[in-house]
């Protein structure tokens, strides 16, 4: 024989199941990876005591300024990330939800992310030094660049390793820096061709380089709304889709003369 239940046993009852889901959403492991600003590197100097740009077979130049490539730092691919770390990275302005899937190769454990990410950060380096070398017309067979940065994998630091070859054989093509002696930073992909391309994490990224000094950001345009959203006070976005003219925007800063695109 059955009883009958009062509406609030019934609703308490009914309200147990709801609960178990929210407990486990709560708790479940979710394919999201919390990212926070990561450190940066002035590609004109050392990292780790190694200098992160050599130059062989063609004359080099004495730099001022600095140019920083910019990183974030992310929860590894094997890390438990639940709602509750999610709904916090949604709120904290220093931390961003990513879906893993943009961090990290689907399917690949952690030594092959590694070696994927090695192999990004040396194609990387070579497509940055036909396009740095392209621009100043001089050819490969004669000038031998060596770029060194250990530990950081990747192929969004393409721009700033192009930007310091550059430095280092030409400056601003007038005997100055291309700098103008500031702290440059920035983001974005390069192609042989000299094409700028997105790298996602930008608003984390401008965070890393305004706390390390930088006060001019170049961003790929295509990123531009997002570097807005949360830009830090003192920071300047310049927008850049090529090589030429991340160049020519650098210069016209340097010289204070010329237009100097904005976001």
């Amino acid at each position: 024989m059955l009883s009958r239940l009062t509406r609030p046993q019934s609703l308490a009852v009914c309200a147990l199941p709801v609960v178990a889901l929210l407990a486990t959403a709560v708790f479940a492991p979710l394919p999201f990876s919390v990212a926070q600003p990561g450190g940066t590197a002035n590609v004109l100097g050392e990292y780790r005591g190694t200098p992160v740009i050599t130059i062989s077979g063609a004359p080099t130049r004495e730099t001022e300024g600095q140019l920083r490539m910019t990183t974030i730092v992310a929860t590894g691919p094997e890390a438990h990330v639940s709602l509750g770390d999610v709904l916090d990275g949604w709120f904290d302005t220093d931390r961003a939800v990513m879906p893993r899937d943009a961090v990290y190769p689907r399917g690949d454990d952690v030594q092959e992310i590694e070696r994927y990410n090695e192999e990004q950060m040396k194609e990387s380096q070579d497509a940055a030094t036909t396009a740095a070398l392209d621009h100043l017309r001089l050819d490969e067979a004669d000038v031998d660049v060596k770029l060194r940065l250990a530990d950081v994998g990747g192929p969004s630091a393409g721009l700033l390793f192009s930007l310091g070859i550059i430095d280092k054989l030409q400056g601003d093509g007038s005997g100055g820096d291309l700098t103008g002696g500031r702290v440059v930073a920035g983001t974005g992909t390069i192609s042989t061709g000299g094409k700028v391309g997105a790298v996602g994490g930008v608003p984390l990224k401008t965070q890393a380089a305004r706390r390390d000094g930088a006060s001019v950001f170049l961003v790929p345009e295509a990123e531009c709304s997002q570097a807005q959203a949360e830009l830090p006070k003192g920071l300047r976005l310049v927008p850049v889709t090529t090589l030429d003219g991340a160049v020519d925007a650098l210069r016209a800063l340097a010289s204070g003369k010329g237009e100097v695109p904005s976001c």
